[in-house]
């Protein structure tokens, strides 16, 4: 019997359906609408694109509204969406989910943001979220592909909030420990930096915040089949389009398998589906609703590596992580990710819209990791396992309204609502005794626990409610300002049920005034304020399972962003004041003091021609520690590198049509790795190239892709957190075939 049949019949034999209801009953309602005739999936007219503009559910821009179709697309698809519509690769016409300020464009958004598109995703066929943002030089990856710390990034120096940082269309998701499938997804958005205003409570390193395919006017149907090294096989199928009169209801279905043998030599396997359907109820209102279900398992994951316990002060030699022998089919984490939404749209007046929006989200996690506490710079290490049993879920409601009215000679851009949401942690661990071993020698040690199953119990509840409302006013047709403010009634339990933090009313303001310079071309200054949720103390520590107070923190930015026909621009100065959060001397998590992060963004793209595209990016950082009780006064915060830059390049071979290469490379500076700034982690130049090749095969659409990341198998650590490193990821090779029916 394989490994993968094995692996089913575990699955079996332990009461889980290898078989999933949701994907067998979304499998079903595509093979019958897939079935429906051509004609009642065609676009009608462009009353069906004003339906979609009124129902604002799709995302799916004009092609006046997005621009002109992307250079990359050297031959006309039939199925273009919106991901496609690009102008340059930086996506600044894109609009950006801004919470509280609704749906804007990066370009009219007074704060430093980001958009990946799907076109983007599919180049760079991410293995973890570190490689979604490779190429922007303010955000920094802590991760390894295939573990528990796939999500793990760090944005301006600070890691964005695995409790309230990441949204699924919008809404919280809890994204700890899991992967996301970023082949079902049209874009992935990143407002860096605080957001409380936006978002409630939230740590200031930023919002992640995937966006889910929906329904689109055209139809879909794709196949992707794709490998990645050293054995992953992955199949991947999109279809969608609309039917019923006047393509009153829509749909999009993307069902993914992956599995195979990591770099670890460990086992994945991985099933995901993901529906989006809406219906178009009356011209005005409209109806959606959006799951997706994900099941991954993966053994052999690699451990995670403290220096709480290292003497010195110089870290061993980095090891290349797939031949270092230091995890066993023993360690593994499987989760189980669980994501529904609904919500109704009414276009009152062509001004004015209201939305009403629920969604439940449910995070299970079953592992076993290691933990090596390294103890000298010659890689001897005292290791220890532990079995935990991990539920985390979330219940989120917001209602909002967003419209336009004019005062006298005044236009107001307005945007209230209210937001409420209860979060729940639960945890159950069980640890092995301690072992010792060497980096450079591997390790054998195995452990199962003692066959009791792991029941997870409450460990902490969080709920907030709260207010928020903004007004953006258009002084003249260049100079606007927005005020806007939350107001938020926050409430943290404990295993018991009691109260450890409460407070009402906290208010949380942002203002900022914005300039054109041009149509194109946007300056702006913003002030904003966070209150940032207490963090749950990890199991690593000797305060484990403590839930530490929420604190304050404070965002200054100038800025400006300019999209031209052939190029564009962005630049940012920002400083923030944020709440310390670190280690103390007797390995326990603290909140103490203040830690101020202070720098500079810079990042641009220009098409030379109609071959070659460049792109480049940087970040200068200065971060460090003030008003500590530890005495760390002036050190420089863990994680916060000086300095970033990264540079890519694509180039159009004019002899091949449809073929096109390119590549990026990326300079990562020095970082502290503990409050004491008695060890860092060296600086490392990362390189990753890769080509596409766009055809025709018997009259459909194919694209041919081929991606490999650490081009020259660069050994280096990367920045985990405090106190803990991670080994880089060794050089992996993507291949992915597409054809569009």
């Amino acid at each position: 019997m394989s490994s993968a049949s094995a692996h089913r019949v575990r699955r079996m034999v332990a009461g889980r359906p290898a078989a999933r209801p949701l994907a067998l009953a979304a499998f079903l309602t595509f093979a019958a609408l897939a079935a429906t005739p051509a004609p009642a999936f065609s676009q009608t007219s462009a009353e069906s694109g004003s339906a979609a503009d009124t129902a604002g559910s799709s995302g799916n821009a004009s092609a006046a509204e997005a621009g002109t179709p992307a250079a990359s697309a050297t031959l006309k698809a039939t199925t273009v969406t919106d991901s496609a519509l690009r102008e340059t690769p930086q996506n600044l016409k894109q609009s950006v989910q801004a919470g509280a300020l609704g749906s804007r464009s990066q370009l009219d958004t007074p704060f430093s943001t980001t958009v990946v598109s799907q076109e983007q995703l599919e180049k760079r066929q991410p293995a973890k979220l570190g490689d979604v943002f490779v190429t922007d030089a303010s955000v920094t990856d802590g991760s390894n592909a295939f573990d528990a710390w796939a999500g793990y990034i760090y944005v301006r120096g600070m890691p964005v909030d695995w409790q309230s940082g990441f949204k699924l269309d919008g809404m919280p998701v809890m994204t700890y420990g899991v992967t996301m499938p970023y082949e079902q997804f049209d874009r992935v958005e990143l407002l860096k930096g605080l957001s409380g205003f936006m978002y409630g409570f939230v740590a200031p390193g930023g919002v992640v915040n995937y966006v889910t395919k929906k329904p689109t006017d055209e139809r879909i149907a794709s196949i992707d089949v794709g490998y990645q090294s050293e054995g992953i096989w992955r199949e991947h199928v999109d279809l969608g389009g609309r039917a019923g009169p006047n393509d009153m209801f829509g749909a999009r279905l993307n069902y993914t398998h992956e599995e195979g043998r990591t770099y670890t030599d460990g086992n994945l396997n991985r099933d995901t589906v993901s529906v989006a359907l809406d219906a178009r109820i009356t011209p005005d209102l409209t109806w959606n609703f959006g799951a997706m279900y994900q099941d991954r398992r993966a053994t052999g994951t690699s451990p995670s590596l403290s220096t709480f316990r290292l003497t010195g002060n110089q870290l061993p030699a980095p090891i290349n992580v797939s031949n270092a022998n230091l995890q066993t089919q023993a360690t593994h984490l499987n989760t189980i990710t669980q994501f529904y939404t609904t919500g109704l749209q009414y276009q009152i007046n062509p001004d004015w819209k209201v939305s009403a929006n629920f969604a439940y989200n449910k995070s299970t996690r079953d592992r076993n990791e290691a933990t090596l506490s390294l103890l000298n710079g010659a890689g001897d290490f005292s290791g220890q396992n532990d079995l935990g049993d991990e539920v985390n879920t979330f219940h989120a409601w917001q209602v909002t309204a967003e419209g336009k009215v004019r005062t006298g000679a005044l236009t107001h851009r307005l945007a209230f609502g209210y937001a409420s949401q209860y979060q729940t942690n639960d945890y159950a661990y069980v640890y092995s005794p301690e072992y010792t071993g060497n980096l450079y020698q591997g390790t054998s040690y195995q452990f199962h626990g003692d066959g009791t199953p792991l029941q997870a119990q409450r460990s902490s509840a969080i709920e907030q409610k709260s207010v928020f409302a903004s007004d953006t006013v258009q002084i003249t047709d260049r100079f606007s300002v927005l005020a806007g403010g939350r107001f938020t009634n926050y409430d943290q339990t404990n295993a018991q049920g009691v109260s450890t933090y409460s407070t009402n009313g906290v208010f949380t303001p942002t203002l900022a005034a914005m300039y054109k310079l041009t149509p194109n071309t946007t300056a702006y200054v913003s002030y904003v304020e966070a209150l940032e949720a207490g963090e749950v103390v990890a199991s690593s520590y000797a305060n484990a399972g403590a839930v530490l107070n929420p604190f304050k923190s404070r965002q200054y930015e100038v800025g400006v962003k300019t999209e031209q026909a052939t190029w564009s621009t962005t630049a940012a100065l920002f400083r923030i004041e944020r709440g310390a959060v670190y280690t103390n001397s007797a390995n326990a998590r603290v909140a103490d003091g203040q830690s101020v992060y202070q720098g500079i963004e810079l990042a641009g793209s220009v098409k030379l021609g109609p071959q070659w595209t460049l792109g480049a990016s940087a970040m200068a950082l200065d971060a460090w520690y003030a008003r500590t009780a530890g005495g760390f006064d002036g050190n420089r915060v863990g994680g916060a590198p000086r300095f970033v830059l990264s540079g890519n390049v694509e180039y159009k071979i004019p002899y091949v049509p449809g073929l096109s290469v390119g590549g990026d490379i990326r300079y990562n500076g020095r970082t502290a790795l503990n409050p004491q700034n008695s060890l860092t982690v060296s600086g490392y130049t990362l390189i990753n190239v890769g080509a596409t090749y766009r055809t025709r095969v018997a009259g459909k659409d194919v694209t041919l892709r081929a991606a490999v990341s650490n081009l020259t198998n660069r050994k280096y650590w990367e920045y985990q957190y405090d106190n803990y490193i991670k080994p880089a990821d060794p050089r992996m090779v993507s291949l992915n075939a597409k054809i569009d029916f």
